[in-house]
């Protein structure tokens, strides 16, 4: 049972879990919500179970790809061997059909949408016959939807609290999200190529990725800088992640491996940014 509990665990990315519960957290608190039911539920189910689903359900498709991949194996992921893909489907749909049951019973039409939204995103990024993850561009869009929509769900579950303000910081998350994952997808143009897989990176180029990826995080920061107050911590919170970006402004196909190097950085970077954002929060909240 543990040694179960462990492989679930792995597969689901324990590093990057705060990428899709933050954005609920701070979503929910900042348009009004407080620390109540939905808010430790809502956040639980984004810190958890919503990502056994997401990375579950890929890596039960990306399998064949997974094995042949030498970044899997580590903190971007166990590889499953086949016997426990059932286990793992299993254990994604067990653990996320109570929260989402609750999440829709207690939310609003609009976060109804969005968390219907969120979930066929997660599914159709992976599944055969939808397979988003393997359509240039809108892998990633599908992507930015994985970490946005916890916030656009947690933010239309208090009636009134999405202002101008909010839908412009949801541009700008949006943007951050797509550029993040074009400078993932840049590592992987050379195998991706050889296996047959098609994705941003491959279409536009390592290189035009990595620009490409470098003027969405600018223009991301740029937006938040023209809000109103304390607005322009976030838009500075995004600055490394332009210049770690921009570090591969000349990179090639060739050379595509390299840009693995920005790809550990950026979930170094993920951290510092939380903890800058969380902190910007308690002292307007205190305020």
């Amino acid at each position: 049972m543990t040694a179960t509990l462990l492989r679930v665990l792995g597969a689901s990315r324990p590093l990057s879990w705060v990428n899709t519960a933050f954005p609920f957290l701070a979503a929910y608190l900042v348009t009004g919500g407080g620390m109540d039911t939905r808010f430790y539920l809502g956040t639980f189910f984004f810190l958890i179970p919503y990502n056994i689903a997401m990375y579950g359900v890929n890596d039960v498709f990306d399998f064949a790809s997974d094995i042949l991949n030498p970044r899997k194996g580590g903190v971007e992921g166990t590889v499953l061997a086949r016997e426990h893909h059932r286990t793992l489907l299993w254990a994604a749909a067990i653990s996320c059909l109570p929260f989402v049951v609750y999440l829709y019973a207690v939310g609003t039409r609009a976060s109804g949408v969005w968390l219907t939204i969120s979930l066929f995103a997660l599914l159709a990024y992976s599944v055969p016959g939808l397979r988003f993850e393997a359509r240039p561009f809108l892998d990633s869009v599908t992507s930015s939807v994985h970490f946005v929509s916890p916030a656009l769900i947690a933010g239309t579950m208090c009636p009134g609290g999405v202002n101008a303000w909010f839908t412009w910081c949801m541009v700008a998350f949006f943007l951050w999200g797509m550029a993040s994952h074009a400078l993932g997808a840049i590592q992987d143009v050379t195998a991706d190529r050889q296996g047959g897989l098609s994705s941003i990176a491959t279409v536009l180029g390592a290189g035009t990725t990595a620009r490409l990826a470098t003027v969405q995080y600018l223009v991301a920061a740029l937006i938040l800088f023209l809000l109103p107050r304390p607005s322009w911590i976030a838009g500075l919170v995004i600055l490394p992640y332009a210049v770690n970006s921009a570090r591969f402004w000349t990179i090639t196909d060739a050379t595509c491996t390299r840009a693995r190097s920005g790809w550990s950085f950026f979930l170094y970077i993920n951290f510092v940014a939380g903890a800058v954002l969380s902190i910007t929060m308690l002292w307007v909240g205190l305020r």
